[in-house]
């Protein structure tokens, strides 16, 4: 696959299946992320949607599930015009927590494209924030 690929990696204070539930489930997705319609599983489909506007966001296939290490989903938006690009995320004990490592790939090229990139590059961002946020609180709850 060609075109430019993003790459993130955030430290999480979770071990990795907690991490891996926050990848994976469709409730703990929507506090960070979209809201998948059922968990992510290797070789389903699925669709994600806003929380608040319920709108379709994103769909694809998974490709890959290995619980607690690796998850890989073909990903499709609209403004990509049926280019579907690759999202690979990578979880990695440390000391502490959970390495999240995440590779964007098949991301378009050109000028004509780098605004979708950059939208992307900061909608990652944000959402990466958000799951370092809510990742905590939701497990401070449970402890409560």
């Amino acid at each position: 696959m060609s075109g430019i690929t993003l790459n993130k990696t955030i430290f999480l204070p979770a071990d990795k299946a907690r991490v891996w539930a926050f990848l994976t489930d469709p409730e703990k997705l929507a506090t960070w992320f979209h809201k998948p319609a059922a968990p992510l599983a290797a070789q389903a489909s699925y669709e994600m949607f806003g929380t608040e506007s319920g709108d379709r966001l994103m769909w694809g296939e998974v490709i890959a599930a290995r619980p607690h290490d690796y998850l890989e989903y073909s990903f499709e938006i609209g403004p990509l015009q049926g280019v579907a690009t690759r999202v690979a995320w990578t979880l990695e004990a440390v000391p502490g927590g959970t390495r999240l490592s995440l590779v964007h790939s098949g991301l378009p090229e050109g000028e004509a494209g780098f605004g979708l990139v950059l939208a992307l590059d900061e909608g990652w961002d944000s959402h990466l924030s958000r799951l370092r946020i809510n990742l905590p609180d939701m497990e401070l709850e449970k402890t409560a």
